[in-house]
């Protein structure tokens, strides 16, 4: 039952925000996702006390079908869970910086998102999964296009395009396995939907072969990696600050996630054949996404960059089929959650005070800003991959998991820690110490309310990077039960 509170409790926050146009809409937001966080809490404890957390909730949804309202959560799930839970609180503070019109819609939306994204992590159906992997979509393109800049239409209709179509994709891939299926112990249906029923299909390799792209397409649209990116940067630039955070801090580990759950279990010969070839456009992603970052001149779009060579790591990680490449891949999950919603709302917080993301319009702020200096440093350190922080941890488990799998492929994937510390620390030279700019001697330092989003953050960059074992004790037993269902 604790998974459908988890479920069912930003949703029924949303629902009250709508009716309550009052200046309670933030008090009312900040609390439920805080009483979300600490259910979450409460979660991984049990899971730490008992070595379980299934809180599974099982429900004959369309029982004519075979189709279940059936969530719940193993040590993967979980973690992805509590980061959701973690990063919403924060989302919605830094929202708080900012007079959104109808604020009370603009809340009810990053609620009704967070029940999305929950519902990805915790659905054992795929036709449940399916509806949580729509519904997630849904508010981030109104919170887009609503609050956006200036090209806001154009560039929310580009992302609704392509998550569409390959959502569709996906859709039509759960449909054929699904009618390859038998009927589940106890039903009375033809088939099944469960995610059980998936793992036992014994499909052809050519199956498998054909069923992976259709499956596959919707979360490399996702995460995304090369060459279903090209939405990413422009929507992370025009959308308002907290969608940005929500979009790369969250919604791209869906992708990663469903690749994890939903794609090498069920059709494993297909993932053997493909492999090579996803792991090279993940590789190019790197390489593609750092030299583009190098040649930025605006903050978000350099981290929006930057974002997606990280996540050309992750996805090769993944696809490496090694036990250090997918625990790599979950420990970087996390720590890329907090690194980019750290710097993109230190992004915000210069922009608030300057007016410009323009990074030649900026230099020598941290003059007067030795707070924030301090701040933007260790958040851009972690996602440079220091060691003793969460990216070192992360980056360091990938990178063997890809050497594992191929040696220059994997010296090739390195590239991505020096290409992010030039074009990092290039743009921490020019922005806070280069030359005095116009906003030198009149920015101010980070008030109290931003340093409460900021430091929940930094400590959980530290924590990561100096007791990882923390959290990938909760994801191993998962991610040994995923390669185990993937050489069956």
């Amino acid at each position: 039952m604790l998974t459908a509170v988890l479920l069912f409790l930003p949703l029924a926050a949303a629902l009250l925000l709508l009716l309550n146009k009052g200046a309670t809409a933030r008090a009312l937001a900040l609390g439920a996702s805080l009483l979300e966080f600490g259910l979450a809490a409460y979660a991984a404890i049990a899971f730490k006390t008992t070595g379980s957390a299934s809180f599974n909730l099982d429900y004959a949804w369309i029982p004519s079908a075979g189709i279940n309202f059936h969530v719940g959560m193993d040590g993967l799930s979980l973690l992805l869970v509590l980061l959701t839970t973690f990063l919403v609180p924060l989302i919605l503070l830094s929202a708080f910086k900012h007079d959104y019109d109808n604020p009370s819609a603009f809340y009810a939306l990053v609620l009704f998102m967070q029940t999305g994204l929950l519902g990805v992590f915790t659905s054992l159906d795929a036709f449940l999964f399916y509806f949580f992997w729509e519904v997630a979509l849904i508010p981030i393109y109104f919170l887009a296009g609503a609050w956006g800049g200036e090209r806001r239409v154009a560039v929310t209709l580009k992302f609704f395009l392509y998550t569409v179509v390959g959502s569709l994709l996906m859709l039509a891939g759960f449909v054929y396995l699904y009618l390859q299926t038998g009927p589940a112990a106890g039903s009375l249906a033809a088939h099944s939907s469960e995610l059980s029923a998936f793992y036992n299909l014994k499909l052809s390799a050519a199956e498998q072969s054909w069923l992976f792209w259709l499956i596959f397409a919707a979360f490399a649209v996702k995460m995304p990696i090369f060459p279903f990116h090209t939405w990413q940067p422009d929507t992370y630039t025009e959308s308002p600050a907290p969608a940005t955070m929500l979009l790369s801090g969250i919604m791209l580990k869906m992708g990663i996630y469903g690749t994890m759950r939903w794609l090498l279990p069920v059709v494993p010969l297909g993932v053997s054949q493909w492999s090579k070839l996803v792991i090279i456009l993940s590789v190019i992603g790197i390489i593609y996404g750092a030299i583009i970052a190098i040649r930025q001149r605006d903050v978000k779009r350099l981290i929006a960059y930057s974002s997606l060579s990280h996540v050309g790591l992750m996805a090769a990680g993944v696809f490496s089929l090694t036990s250090i490449g997918l625990q790599g891949a979950t420990i970087q999950m996390l720590a890329h959650g907090v690194n980019v919603v750290g710097m993109f709302f230190i992004a915000d917080a210069i922009e608030r005070r300057t007016g410009t993301r323009y990074i030649p319009d900026l230099g020598g702020l941290t003059r007067r800003t030795p707070i924030l200096s301090v701040c933007f440093l260790v958040m851009l350190l972690s996602t440079v991959a220091l060691p003793l922080t969460g990216g070192f941890v992360g980056e360091f488990l990938l990178l063997a998991g890809v050497y594992q799998y191929n040696a220059w492929v994997g010296a090739v994937a390195g590239l991505t820690i020096i290409f992010s510390a030039v074009y990092l620390l290039r743009m921490f030279q020019r922005v806070m110490l280069g030359p005095d700019s116009s906003f030198s001697e009149t920015i101010t330092d980070l008030t109290g309310g931003e340093l409460l989003i900021l430091v929940p953050l930094i400590a959980l960059v530290f924590w990561l990077g100096l007791f990882p074992n923390s959290f990938m004790s909760i994801s191993e037993p998962a991610v040994t039960s995923l390669l185990t269902q993937v050489g069956r």
